[in-house]
């Protein structure tokens, strides 16, 4: 499996594969596909990049099975490929070069609700909605939110923040410990529940974001909040833009404590208005949410209404009816969907940066000048209360190539801009494949250090190989 001195990763000899999927199968029964409908549908993800299948899939249903596939595996040097509920944007999924795919998404148990200490452990195919189901008789909930129905592995696994990082954080503040089969097939946990600790290195971030190239999670520990005493949710609309961003960056200046600041800009708002039936205006839009007392809900409102207002807003409407405000969310959630809905048929090349909070406006505007210049339809919308936006690039099949060429060129000049503002080529869609070229960019010589770890923890470079890191 390790590279040659082209830098080539070999793929496994077929009669190698052969002899591990019988030795799988005589465990696993039919548990193990060889099927190519199963194994593609296990290499797609939200992304744009090639489809490109393992050579079986097999389900595991606990962490002892994960070791017996990680063992068998390791012993002839075969690709572990983790998956989930296939929700992530950069090709993590792609078995490129060939490989095991582990689905662990029965995997799915909800354990140890510790509510005095206001926490949980899950096995890695629970999904975010699946866990506060299971809490909501607690007055407990989870609040991270990347919008599809994810799996807590796989959100663990990229890093994954959403709609509410402004207020409770990302994955990486909200996992307290890991459960992890390492590429030798070693069960460690990464941490206690204690809330915090200087013991040892912080083996839990490290793991966290690794997206399955350092082992394969099979059990998390997340923080637990209260459930509001209150909720609202607000619309409010802009004659410009930079209005819009000046607003969410005096907003944050101000400390009003917001649950979620979201951007959407007016293409996005005339795909929502068309796919999820709404009738906000055309411009440039935030959608808000408060959490918190009765009274603490209506200060956060009245305050926010009176910044939108100095930035140039229209009509600021805010709601506790939690029918208007599911509405709302479902339509932010849809965002996608409703982009393709624009252009018929048309796929998505999704991406997203992230900037220090003061160069936000000038990082979305410039997006949207290029955008504008090249011709082509591409929604902006952003969990912009933490500097992090997405551009949505449409690309149709009758225009492929062209418009291929032309978002990969919009998306080169999003993330190098992002990087020289001290920002990031990624705020939660993770590297994956897709971002390997422009993480030297964005580190520089920290890469070698992130490459000796990898080849530490995973010397025959079975994890996933091909994603973050290039050896």
């Amino acid at each position: 499996m390790l590279a040659d001195g082209s830098g080539v990763i070999s793929r496994p000899d077929e009669t190698v594969i052969q002899e591990l999927v019988e030795e799988l199968q005589t465990t696993f029964g039919d548990r193990v596909s060889t099927s190519i409908a199963v194994r593609e549908h296990h290499a797609r993800d939200f992304s744009f990049h090639e489809l490109v299948p393992a050579d079986a899939v097999v389900m595991a249903r606990s962490t002892e099975e994960v070791v017996e596939i990680v063992k068998a595996c390791a012993k002839r040097g075969v690709p572990i490929i983790p998956f989930g509920t296939g929700t992530s944007a950069e090709g993590h999924l792609t078995a490129l070069h060939g490989g095991i795919c582990v689905d662990v998404s029965e995997m799915n148990t909800v354990h140890d609700v510790n509510t005095e200490d206001m926490d949980v452990t899950v096995e890695p195919g629970v999904t975010r909605k699946q866990l506060n189901e299971y809490l909501r008789d607690t007055g407990l909930f989870f609040p991270i939110d990347p919008g599809a129905d994810a799996s807590i592995g796989g959100m663990a696994s990229t890093r994954a923040s959403g709609t509410n990082a402004v207020r409770y954080g990302t994955m990486r503040e909200n996992v307290m410990s890991l459960e992890v089969v390492t590429a030798d097939g070693k069960v460690i946990r990464t941490a206690r529940r204690a809330r915090k600790s200087s013991s040892g290195y912080d083996l839990t971030r490290l793991f966290v974001g690794a997206e399955g190239t350092l082992g394969v999670i099979t059990k998390i520990t997340l923080k637990l909040y209260g459930i509001p005493e209150a909720i609202s949710s607000a619309v409010v609309s802009f004659d410009s833009l930079k209005g819009a961003v000046d607003a969410v960056i005096s907003t944050i200046q101000w400390s009003i404590p917001m649950a979620r600041i979201e951007l959407l800009d007016d293409v996005q708002m005339d795909a929502l208005n068309k796919y999820s039936d709404l009738d906000y205006p055309v411009q440039p839009t935030l959608f808000l949410e408060f959490h918190g007392s009765e009274a603490g809900v209506k200060e956060q409102a009245e305050r926010m209404a009176e910044i939108c207002e100095e930035f140039g807003s229209g009509n600021f409407s805010w709601t506790r009816n939690a029918e208007e405000r599911d509405k709302l969310w479902a339509a932010r959630h849809d965002a996608a969907y409703s982009a393709i809905a624009l252009r018929p048929g048309c796929a998505v090349m999704a991406t997203d940066v992230c900037v220090p909070i003061s160069r936000l406006a000038e990082c979305i505007m410039t997006a949207k000048q290029d955008i504008d210049e090249a011709g082509i339809v591409a929604p902006i919308v952003g969990h912009v209360g933490d500097g992090n936006f997405h551009v949505e690039l449409l690309i149709h099949p009758d225009t492929r190539e062209e418009d291929l060429r032309i978002c990969n060129e919009i998306n080169r000049k999003l993330v190098e801009r992002a990087i020289a503002m001290d920002g990031t080529c990624t705020g939660e869609h993770g590297i994956g494949q897709g971002k390997i070229k422009y993480l030297e960019a964005e580190h520089g010589d920290a890469v070698d250090i992130m490459r000796t770890i990898k080849m530490a923890l995973d010397p025959q470079n079975i994890m996933n190989p091909g994603k973050i890191i290039k050896l």
